[in-house]
Parts: C-alpha cells; sequence; structure tokens
C-alpha cells in the first residue's frame, strides 16, 4: 500500500492507495483516536458488496458502527437524504467524538460529506471511495456538497477527511459504464496538469479498460499526488484549484438539463472536456492536433464527445449561469494551451455556447 500525504497543516492527511487494502480500515480509523460510536454511510448497492467487510475490519478493532444506507444514485443527493443520514445519526448517538466514513462513490462521498462538517458543528470524516471517480477526485480535497434543482452542488461545505482509503479492488465490481466514465476524470487530471500521464494513457489505455492491476494502481497514485498537490496550492479554490474545472462548466449544464439521469458525471465531463477543448481552438490558445488528442482518447474510452443536439444554445447559457462558480454571468473558465497546460480566460455564458 502506498500512501500520498495531503500537507495542509494541522488538516494534513494521508491517501492510503492500495489493492486489497479495505480490510485496514478499522486500525486506520483506531491511530486517529475516535470514540467507538461511528456512523458507515453507504448506498444500497455497495452495501451488498462491502459493507460488510468494512463493518467487520472496524468491529475488529473495537469500534460500535452504526450503518446509514441511502439509495444509489445522482437524483438522492439532496437536502432529504442528507435530513435522512441527519436523523439516523443522531438515532445511533453519535457524538463529537465519533466519525462518518462514507463507503462508496462520489454522491455517498458528498453527502456524507457535508453530514460530517455540519453534525454538531462538525464530526472527523473517513472516505472510503469505490470508484474510480470517487479514489482520484473527488474523495480528496475536502469538497463536500448536495444538489439543488437550480444546479450541481449549490449547497455544500469544505470538509477534510482524517484519511482517505482508496482500494482499487473494490474497482472490479464496478459497472462497465462507470468505470469508463470515471476515466474521464483521469483523462482531465492528464490534460490539465501532466502530459507524461497524458501519454501513458495513450499507450496503455488497453491494458486500464481491462483493469490490470500494475497499471490501474500507477495511475490511481499518480492522479491521487496531482490533486494533493493542487488542493495544497488551493485548499477553498480562491485561485489555482478551480483548474480542476476543466470541462465541468459545460458537463455540469448538461447534468442539470437532463435532471442527472441520462448521463453519468464522467461521461458529462468527457463531453464539457471535448466542448471546452474546442472553445480554446476557437479563442486561439491551443491547436487543432491538441483538440485531436483529447477527443481521439475520450473516444477510444467508449466516453461521448458531442453535447446533445436536443440542448438548445439558451438552456445550455442559463443552466451554466446558474452554476455555482458562475459570477455576473461569467464564468472562470478553464481553457487548454496544450497537453498539461491550461490558462483561464473570463468568458460569458453565451459566448461559451456560441464558441462550443
Amino acid at each position: 500500500m502506498e500512501v500520498v500525504d495531503v500537507e495542509l497543516g494541522d488538516r494534513a492527511y494521508p491517501i492510503y492507495v492500495g489493492a486489497g487494502c479495505l480490510g485496514d480500515l478499522g486500525s486506520r480509523l483506531a491511530e486517529t483516536g475516535r470514540g467507538k460510536r461511528v456512523a458507515v454511510v453507504t448506498n444500497s448497492t455497495i452495501a451488498n458488496l462491502y459493507l460488510d467487510d468494512a463493518v467487520a475490519s472496524l468491529t475488529r478493532s473495537g469500534f460500535d458502527p452504526a450503518v446509514i444506507q441511502i439509495p444509489d444514485g445522482e437524483e438522492h443527493k439532496n437536502l432529504a437524504w442528507l435530513a435522512f443520514v441527519y436523523d439516523r445519526m443522531i438515532d445511533a448517538g453519535v457524538d463529537r467524538g465519533g466519525a462518518a466514513i462514507a463507503l462508496g462513490g462520489g454522491v455517498v462521498g458528498d453527502l456524507t460529506g457535508f453530514a460530517a462538517a455540519t453534525y454538531l458543528r462538525g464530526i472527523d470524516l473517513v472516505q472510503v471511495p469505490t470508484t474510480l471517480l470517487a479514489q482520484i477526485d473527488s474523495s480528496i480535497g475536502g469538497k463536500t456538497g448536495i444538489n439543488h434543482p437550480a444546479g450541481k452542488n449549490l449547497l455544500g461545505a469544505f470538509k477534510q477527511p482524517r484519511f482517505v482509503l482508496a482500494d482499487v479492488e473494490c474497482l472490479r465490481t464496478l459497472p462497465r459504464r462507470e468505470y469508463v466514465a470515471g476515466l474521464a476524470e483521469v483523462i482531465k487530471t492528464g490534460a490539465i496538469l501532466d502530459a507524461e500521464l497524458f501519454a501513458f494513457l495513450e499507450a496503455e489505455l488497453s491494458g486500464i479498460l481491462r483493469q490490470e492491476r500494475d497499471p490501474l494502481v500507477r495511475v490511481v497514485r499518480r492522479c491521487c499526488r496531482l490533486k494533493a498537490l493542487v488542493v495544497v496550492e488551493d485548499e477553498t479554490e480562491s485561485g489555482y484549484r478551480a483548474i480542476l474545472n476543466f470541462g465541468h462548466t459545460i458537463g455540469h449544464a448538461i447534468e442539470s438539463l437532463t435532471d442527472y439521469t441520462t448521463y453519468l458525471h464522467g461521461e458529462a465531463v468527457a463531453i464539457g472536456m471535448v466542448a471546452a477543448a474546442r472553445v480554446s481552438r476557437r479563442l486561439g490558445y491551443c491547436d487543432e492536433a491538441t483538440v485531436r488528442r483529447l477527443t481521439t482518447l475520450v473516444d477510444r474510452c467508449g466516453l461521448p464527445t458531442e453535447v446533445p443536439s436536443d440542448l438548445g444554445r439558451d438552456a445550455l447559457a442559463l443552466a451554466m449561469r446558474t452554476d455555482k462558480k458562475a459570477l455576473g454571468g461569467a464564468i472562470k473558465f478553464v481553457c487548454l494551451e496544450g497537453i498539461g497546460t491550461t490558462r483561464f480566460e473570463r468568458l460569458s455564458c453565451e459566448d461559451i455556447v456560441r464558441y462550443v
């Protein structure tokens, strides 16, 4: 098992990356000195796969875990299910010495993180991500939140975990579509931060798609390190961390307009990345070869590359205007200058749609 450190002073924490390390959850939590009563928040799908192992590990280390189960799906990342988690933690007697453990993908991690940030004015959070997207992105950096009918993640808080435990063996039970969708964030990481990682993906994609252990561990570890560096540079997204929004402005708009039911998050981001590259090309910031390399890699993964034709320009622009990153109708848009190189450009929502 490898350790990636997120160096945030008194909020620093480790990311444990390995294969078959879920059984270490209890011993890792015991090292933090948390009280015995903890809450394990998961969803109905993950409960059938990994809940018993997680609870057994916690019990062996002396913890008394209360299980809180929510339905699977992005549509449940809302106020109603947040209230459900609060209610169950109160009923279970979780106090300020306890912890909330998020066992699942990004939805579980975001909702549990927000609950941990606000329950009793804050209790400890542990992220145990079971999807590729969560392991390399959403479990790291402390961004938590829930969706609102007006937009994605409009309600939330920053809450750094005590640690992250990423077991790549959990990825083997992911539905193929979800695993591939997670690769969109891997591609994003290479596209904006690491030309060497991007080239590795181009060369080793077939093995990564087959979930071969060595390239997969290498990819997850590298993405975690890059995300950690960005978080340390800008913890609360006041500047540089916005680089991670590459592809997300348009992707979030597509998710919102399709009620979070048509596209997985990674699929929407894939479309958004290709669109953002085209915007960058239209503005003269990158060449056609850069757009082609990105589009080709996304397509080789089997991810979508085109904005749905039935989503009108006005609707897309309006959805972007309600994005939490919008300010005065304009967005700090992440443009590509080349693979591994980016720049920010403040663009109106209408201009973004026009350039796409």
